[in-house]
């Protein structure tokens, strides 16, 4: 059941921002397609997220590299069909934003305008807080994401807890705040330690959302497969399953299989029927043929 069921008016920016200021938290799911848009929309859920995981609980790629352009278009235009109430932000992935701002810039238009996204987000500190600036200057709203940055874990020594040295964490809130002063609404913490994502909170004046960042964040986000346990390949440290939802569409499945091999489907109910008398005419004409 919803929890907001009169709501549907759309969460702008600033409605995040009073969330924030008034100590209310944030609650944010990833989907990928209009059927997922609608039930996490309609669960009441505040900020969508059409990420790059896509790639791997949607496409089956080994990681977030190899999704391309199209493909964030694509599905970002099939989400933000089904909903009314929840932020949609819409990631940029690899290669779309890295070469130049003017890439970065154009390809963010291309999520904002055509894929009617409400925001765009991308990975990176402080190296990419011109491109922040910039794109909040075209007009489009822009979700920052820092720590563990998925699109360039090979970099950072593969998917591990990023922050733990006092260089690092210093380097991370140094990140937040170049972010937050090139203007980004708010910035997704991932995979740091929870003492550090709070002092991040707790320095910058922009909503926080935790993936692996501890409770002290403005607000949370997971991977819609992941807390719907229908993603068997690996489940992160960070993630809370709250249904297991892969053996039961399995299981839905092998019944309808057996109800077919055994003539059990379909039934009386499923069918359709024609008149008795039709019916013999149709033979007759059939016979005479």
């Amino acid at each position: 059941m919803s929890t907001h069921p009169e709501a549907t008016a759309k969460l702008l920016t600033q409605d995040l921002q009073n969330m924030r200021d008034a100590g209310q938290k944030i609650t944010m799911i990833t989907a990928y397609s209009y059927p997922q848009g609608l039930i996490v929309d309609q669960a009441g859920v505040d900020i969508i997220l059409v990420g790059d995981s896509l790639g791997m609980v949607e496409l089956g790629y080994p990681d977030t590299v190899p999704v391309t352009m199209e493909e964030m278009l694509m599905h970002t235009k099939a989400v933000t069909r089904g909903v009314k109430r929840a932020h949609v932000v819409a990631d940029l992935p690899f290669m779309s934003y890295n070469i130049s701002i003017e890439q970065g810039v154009t390809n963010a238009g291309i999520l904002y305008q055509q894929g009617r996204g409400d925001s765009v987000k991308f990975e990176g500190g402080q190296d990419f807080a011109p491109l922040c600036e910039a794109v909040v200057k075209a007009g489009i709203p822009v979700f920052a994401h820092i720590g563990l940055t998925p699109q360039t874990a090979a970099t950072m020594g593969g998917f591990k807890v990023q922050g733990k040295s006092l260089d690092a964490a210093k380097k991370t809130v140094d990140d937040a705040l170049a972010l937050e002063a090139a203007g980004a609404f708010a910035i997704i913490l991932e995979a740091i330690p929870q003492q550090l994502a709070q002092i991040i909170t707790e320095t910058v004046k922009i909503p926080t959302i935790g993936i692996g960042g501890g409770p002290f964040c403005s607000g949370q986000v997971l991977v819609f497969h992941d807390l719907l346990g229908l993603f068997k390949r690996f489940t992160p440290k960070f993630v809370k399953v709250y249904g297991n939802f892969f053996d039961q569409q399995v299981e839905a499945v092998g019944a309808y299989l057996q109800d077919v091999r055994e003539s059990r489907f379909p039934g009386e109910e499923h069918s359709f029927n024609m008149k008795a008398e039709l019916v013999e005419e149709l033979k007759k004409a059939i016979g005479k043929r």
